[in-house]
């Protein structure tokens, strides 16, 4: 009689991080909200070679279903702050090329947001508002730093 190991499955992400761009809304034909956003995820670490701090930064998409994806649309910005619990999703496509891709997303299914970005006049950051922090940008993207 040999018996099987039956393992617990778990699919859950927990991150924190700036969005890379402004989230964007769209709703299905069904009527249901989901808003699509990327953020940037920093680990900072010390370089064993140099002794050096040195910064590593994951650029994470993510997306939002239902009444979160319309507060997300109406709350955040490029920028904002934000803390996301969810699971990940592998999309598989075909490209013009007709190369398989493949790409990994989080599906949140909670958000909650840091702090609020106050802009004065003139998009000027207001006192209290938190400072935009400077990542590496990676290919394909225009204009990143926060």
């Amino acid at each position: 009689m040999t018996t099987t190991l039956r393992l617990p499955e778990q699919n859950q992400v927990l991150l924190v991080g700036r969005l890379t761009r402004d989230p964007e809304l769209r709703f299905t034909q069904k009527g249901t909200a989901v808003c699509g956003f990327d953020i940037a995820v920093n680990r900072r670490f010390k370089d064993a070679a140099s002794g050096e701090w040195k910064d590593d930064t994951t650029f994470v998409p993510v997306t939002v279903w239902g009444q979160t994806a319309e507060r997300c649309k109406e709350r955040l910005k490029k920028g904002s702050p934000v803390h996301v619990e969810g699971r990940l999703s592998m999309d598989e496509y075909t490209d013009k090329q007709g190369n398989k891709r493949k790409n990994l997303r989080v599906i949140s299914n909670r958000l909650q947001i840091l702090a609020y970005a106050q802009a004065g006049a003139g998009g000027e950051q207001q006192e209290g508002s938190p400072e935009p922090s400077a990542a590496p940008q990676p290919e394909g993207y225009d204009d990143v730093p926060f």
